[in-house]
């Protein structure tokens, strides 16, 4: 037997001032010394016109670790938070600041918690929705009476041109003819960007203040039948396998910026939208009894503008329409962060006035790592 959970607070942190289009490259720098050609193309269809980095402009050196941006956001939740009273930490992240220990315990040595549960949980964007569930679960079975989750991500650490060198440096002849990186991480670079975002949870609304009733959350995975389309610390071989950094030379690493965010572009457009909101959608919808009238809210994660008609379409074929008007996001304004997308929008979102006790907010974050899903439904209090 479960007991209701709420969000009671949120968080949005978003290091520096915002990065236009046009001042990203001289923030990020140019892969081997030459101007991208890829990234006004990339720009024009994902609709991003700012974003944060945590890189200071005059040093081009990192602000923040990720493990720092996501207690900032811990920090940041209302004031009257007695994170001293909290029972479980919960951290969801892409791309931790080392391989262990794990990101949980280095946001809660940020934070200087006293003795907590703590758990981190890793993949791309449904990081942070895993995270999520796992403090909602420890609060639902009465194991927690407050737990915190967060999703974070540190893009810029990893996008930065100097982390390309390498590679630029072993191709060279191959660049005399094609003068980019791999398409598939140059087209990244002007996708992420930094931020977190944080989320309390507990076991009884909080007086004079707009809450979220949790009413489930539900995550699924295509990894059975689906093949990797996003990684990092890894390379892809032809037949869809992956061969992974841990068995590779520094030298190899190097040769490839096998340390960077990789995405197969075109296994991307083909399945994203079929096994992400197209195929789970009428699955959930019977499951949980829910039509498109139930939704007065609709807050979905997308990478990309070029997305979003796809992802109506996708959901008109899943018969699960949701009209335009009733989408919330802040992409343009506030870029992909990844994990921490999803909080930083319901952030945003419960702090802008617009609620009313009763509505239903759905929300939908797909991840393109090997096709994975999460749909999640809350109630305004």
């Amino acid at each position: 037997m479960t007991r209701p959970v709420y969000v009671t607070r949120s968080s949005a942190y978003l290091p520096g001032d915002a990065i236009s289009n046009d001042e990203m490259e001289s923030v990020l720098g140019q892969a081997g010394g030459r101007p991208s050609r890829a990234r006004r193309m990339i720009l024009r269809s994902n609709k991003i016109v700012s974003r944060h980095y945590a890189i200071d402009r005059e040093t081009g050196k990192p602000t923040h670790s990720n493990a720092q941006l996501a207690a900032e956001a811990v920090r940041g939740l209302d004031e009257g938070t007695k994170l001293d009273q909290v029972d479980v930490l919960a951290c969801g992240t892409s791309m931790p600041d080392q391989v262990f220990p794990n990101h949980g315990v280095m946001v809660q040595g940020e934070l200087g918690l006293p003795p907590i549960e703590v758990s981190a949980t890793s993949g791309v964007c449904l990081a942070g929705v895993t995270s999520m569930k796992y403090a909602y679960m420890a609060v639902a079975s009465g194991e927690a009476e407050a737990s915190v989750a967060t999703g974070s991500e540190n893009a810029s650490a990893i996008l930065a041109a100097h982390n390309f060198e390498a590679e630029l440096d072993a191709k060279v002849d191959a660049l005399e003819e094609n003068p980019e990186i791999a398409f598939e991480k140059d087209f990244i670079r002007w996708m992420l960007s930094d931020g977190a975002g944080a989320l309390m949870l507990e076991s009884e609304p909080r007086d004079g203040a707009t809450n979220l009733k949790v009413e489930w959350i539900d995550i699924y995975s295509y990894a059975g039948e689906m093949e990797t389309c996003m990684y990092a610390g890894a390379v892809k071989n032809e037949d869809g396998s992956t061969r992974g950094w841990t068995s590779m030379t520094s030298k190899e690493r190097d040769a490839d910026s096998v340390m960077s965010v990789k995405q197969d572009v075109k296994l991307l457009n083909d399945n994203i939208m079929m096994y992400a909101a197209q195929k789970p959608a009428p699955v959930v919808a019977e499951k949980h009894g829910i039509v498109p009238d139930d939704v007065d809210w609709f807050v979905p994660h997308y990478s990309s503008g070029y997305f979003r008609e796809r992802l109506f379409n996708a959901l008109k074929a899943g018969g699960f329409e949701i009209p335009m008007e009733k989408w919330f996001t802040n992409l343009s304004t506030k870029g992909n962060t990844g994990s921490a997308s999803i909080y930083i929008m319901l952030d945003e979102l419960l702090k802008s006035g617009k609620l009313k006790s009763g509505e239903k907010i759905l929300c939908w974050v797909p991840e393109s790592g090997r096709f994975s899903t999460a749909f999640m439904l809350f109630t305004v209090v």
